[in-house]
């Protein structure tokens, strides 16, 4: 029997939650976080996206995208307590609740408390539920597996539901291009080009040994969901140890100021998915990957929850101890060393993301 995986998740989360709460704000390009002057964002509403705003960017780039563009300032205890509402939503109909971050989570409602044959069925009660008790909306996906769902949830944003059936998943994949892959990102989808991937059906040319030349272990992951597979169970109460980002080049890196821009890339990144997930730790470390394979980490750890701008300070102390006069061919940041609340204390982290 084919499990039923539904991935929600939350409409510009933050920003639907600011244009909730003020009316004013409404139909209005909204972003969360930062400050005409100086700082980050922490979320664009769908106003605003439509010029090219996200989270993470500075937010001098985004005035000058949107001279009009509103600033609001963030609320993370109201963020946290309606994700809890909306968590409780979903333990009504399975005690298998993966959250991911403060805003989405995957269910496994193969066997639902409610006796609900259909998965879509479930999900069309939630996003309902969900409306009707906070007033705000989300987007669903139904599929067989975890790579499926969240890929679905994506087709049909803001709002929508998308239903991948298990009769229909080669046929979706085959014509899915390369970039909306969950786990593809900027650099990946440049190296897929490179050897001339475009769509799902260009990855089922690769067998999986090449694949793994390609792409290292990322390789068996590729080979298995371009075929629809994806084994990963729904995981409720999943701790997070770490948060982190990597990337490695299609080309080796040999100039010092090539390597400092992509470390400022891996900050940038690394700083939207602290946010994301609602995580913050203590130490921050720098991993770096030689074109021979040998690889080297460097970390600090400080006394309180890492802020922003002392993230971007430490890496660039870690990147000053490194020694990289080779050529390398990965580069990573972790932030790690989460107390027990990590939600709670990577409030600080986040509120530092706009000061």
């Amino acid at each position: 029997m084919s499990r039923k995986i539904i991935h929600i998740d939350m409409d510009a989360f933050f920003a639907s939650v600011e244009q909730r709460d003020f009316p004013e704000l409404r139909g209005k390009p909204v972003a969360v976080g930062g400050s005409s002057e100086r700082g980050v964002i922490a979320a664009a509403s769908y106003e605003a996206r439509k010029y090219g705003i996200r989270s993470a960017m500075a937010s001098k780039i985004a005035v000058r995208r949107c001279p009009q563009l509103i600033f609001q300032k963030h609320r993370f205890e109201v963020y946290k307590e309606v994700s809890q509402q909306i968590r409780e939503i979903f333990y009504e109909y399975t005690h298998l609740v993966e959250p991911l971050s403060l805003d989405e989570a995957f269910l496994d409602v193969t066997d639902n408390k409610k006796g609900i044959e259909s998965a879509t069925e479930v999900a069309r009660e939630i996003k309902q539920k969900i409306f009707d008790q906070t007033q705000l909306t989300a987007s669903a996906g139904v599929s067989v597996n975890k790579f499926l769902a969240k890929v679905a949830s994506d087709q049909r944003k803001p709002n929508g539901i998308f239903i991948i059936k298990p009769s229909g998943v080669q046929a979706f994949i085959e014509q899915l291009p390369i970039e909306k892959f969950f786990g593809v990102g900027k650099k990946t989808a440049e190296k897929m080009h490179q050897l001339d991937i475009h769509k799902g059906k260009d990855l089922l040319r690769f067998d999986l040994p090449r694949m793994l030349h390609y792409f290292g272990k990322a390789g068996h992951y590729f080979y298995d969901v371009a075929r629809g597979v994806d084994e990963r169970p729904v995981r409720p109460n999943r701790e997070r140890k770490s948060v982190g980002i990597e990337n490695t080049f299609s080309r080796d890196l040999k100039d010092e100021q090539q390597i400092k821009h992509e470390v400022e890339t891996l900050k940038q990144g690394l700083l939207k998915r602290l946010s994301k997930s609602g995580k913050g730790g203590k130490t921050l470390t720098l991993k770096v990957k030689f074109d021979n394979f040998e690889q080297i980490t460097r970390s600090k750890t400080i006394e309180q929850e890492i802020a922003s701008n002392q993230l971007a300070r430490l890496a660039d102390d870690l990147l000053n101890e490194a020694p990289i006069n080779r050529p390398i061919r990965l580069l990573g940041l972790t932030v790690s060393n989460f107390q027990e609340d990590a939600t709670t204390d990577a409030l600080q982290l986040k509120i530092n993301f706009s000061d």
